[in-house]
Order: structure tokens, then C-alpha cells, then sequence
């Protein structure tokens, strides 16, 4: 199936009772993963936008909330007043300091991952949540950490990622040529 066929297919899916019941056969969570070329990002970010303005709550029954992963992290940062110390941190001591420290305070590793804590807390029960911003948030944030964590604790509502890169269904290579990591849980959404 060609790109702007899935692309225009998106809706058809989401508004799907079956799709929003969000249990497969054998009553698993589903996720789903829509990858795409990395040169069609701003095709994406469009669709997105128009999918967000089309959608009615009330009309539609479910709400598109969308989570960028990289406002996510920049929001974090000027939160915790971080922005000035990353930047000095590069300055001083190297990019590789400077995503490790960020990767600790935000706490990609932990139980208390805080792009989690924040998809958790916002995400309302009639969602369709939508990760967008995969692309910008490498290599501070790695998709299938988002998913694994994710995947864990978040089963009330269909979660999609948005990923500019290829996924055969069991390995994520973002770009189509970085090797992110294996993630079998995921369906294609279209």
C-alpha cells in the first residue's frame, strides 16, 4: 500500500469501534506503530494536525492526544530549570555528558520515567494517544524505551508512535538506518 493511501487510511482506523476497544484476540493491549520515510515528516506532522482538528470528542466518542516527545523533553527541562545547565554542560564537557546527564534527570531508565508519569497523568480515559516527535528526541529518547515503559502501564486507550523510519514488526530502525532496538508488541496501524 502506498504512503498517502495509509496516510489517508488513519482515520478509517482510529474511529473503528474494534480499534478503540484496544484488545486483540487474545486480549492484549494494542499498540501500534505507523512508520513512514524520514523525508515525509512534515507530510506527517500535517495529517496529524488535520486529525486532531477533525476529531470531535463528544461526536467521535475518543479524544486524538497527541505527545510530542521532544516538547515533552524541552517542557521537562524548563521546568526543572535545565535548559541553561544543558547547554553549558555541552559547552564544558562534550555532547556525550550532556545526554547522559539529561537521560538521568529525565529518568528513561527508572520506574519513574517522567515522559511516562506525564503521558499517565494526562492522558484522559477516551484517548487515542498519538507519539509524534520521535525523530527530534533521538538519541535523548529511544522509542522502544518509550514502548517497553509505556506498554507496561498505559492499557486503557490505543497508543500509535509515529515513527519516521522502517519497523518489519519486530526491530525499529529509525531513519531507516539506525538500529533502535527490537519491540514486538506493537501492530502496524495500517
Amino acid at each position: 500500500m502506498e504512503f498517502r493511501e495509509r496516510l489517508d487510511g488513519i482515520w478509517k482506523k482510529i474511529s473503528n469501534e474494534e480499534f478503540l476497544a484496544n484488545r486483540g484476540v487474545a486480549n492484549e493491549v494494542r499498540y501500534y506503530v505507523f512508520d513512514y520515510e524520514a523525508c515525509d515528516e512534515l507530510v506527517v506532522r500535517e495529517k496529524v494536525a488535520a486529525l486532531k482538528k477533525q476529531n470531535n470528542p463528544e461526536a467521535d466518542g475518543f479524544e486524538i492526544v497527541e505527545y510530542d516527545l521532544y516538547k515533552m523533553i524541552l517542557a521537562i527541562l524548563e521546568d526543572k530549570g535545565y535548559i541553561d545547565k544543558c547547554i553549558q554542560f555541552e559547552k564544558t564537557k562534550g555532547r556525550d555528558y550532556m545526554f547522559n546527564a539529561v537521560s538521568k534527570m529525565l529518568r528513561l531508565t527508572s520506574d519513574d520515567n517522567l515522559i511516562i508519569r506525564k503521558i499517565l497523568e494526562e492522558t484522559p480515559d477516551n484517548a487515542v494517544v498519538f507519539l509524534t516527535g520521535v525523530g527530534k528526541a533521538f538519541p535523548f529518547v529511544r522509542s522502544h524505551n518509550i514502548l517497553n515503559n509505556l506498554h507496561q502501564v498505559l492499557d486503557k486507550v490505543p497508543v500509535i508512535m509515529f515513527y519516521p523510519g522502517s519497523w518489519d514488526g519486530q526491530v525499529l530502525s529509525l531513519f531507516g538506518t539506525i538500529k533502535d532496538d527490537n519491540y514486538y508488541r506493537a501492530f502496524p496501524l495500517i
